[in-house]
């Protein structure tokens, strides 16, 4: 799946999909992939069209949001909590996902934080900061569940 080549990373996830939609046998990162893309409705017409898809630039000046982007960061996250790094992320997650009552809008909310961090290191061209990272994920579930 790692690769720098556009159209080949969202093959894998329009690949995914279809076995998935076909009953075919499936890897474990299918498997992850089309869990996910079921989660999201509203980029199954997309996904399903693989010709439309592969090549679609989705600028965020026309306020489009990058469904392939957005499936991966899910991805990011999971394997994030499967792994437990940062350290202290799957607790967090935990906590997070139990105060807002959905795992999957748990991640959502992780995804703004995971976010803002990439986006802060690309900019300082530096590594990701995974500290303050896992500090904004902790405040999310501060500002959830406020201290007594």
């Amino acid at each position: 799946m790692f690769t720098n080549d556009r159209t080949q990373m969202r093959k894998v996830f329009t690949e995914a999909w279809r076995k998935q939609q076909e009953s075919l046998p499936m890897e474990p990162l299918e498997k992850i992939i089309a869990q996910i893309v079921q989660q999201h409705p509203e980029y199954h017409r997309l996904i399903e069209n693989p010709d439309a898809a592969l090549d679609k630039d989705f600028l965020p000046e026309g306020g489009q949001t990058n469904p392939f982007l957005h499936l991966g960061m899910h991805i990011s996250i999971q394997e994030q909590i499967g792994t437990n790094r940062p350290a202290g992320i799957r607790d967090v997650y935990q906590q997070l996902a139990h105060s807002v009552g959905d795992a999957h809008e748990a991640e959502h909310q992780i995804m703004e934080c995971l976010g803002r961090m990439l986006w802060e290191a690309q900019r300082n061209n530096q590594m990701p900061d995974e500290n303050a990272y896992l500090k904004q994920v902790k405040s999310l579930v501060q500002k959830i569940t406020p201290m007594r």
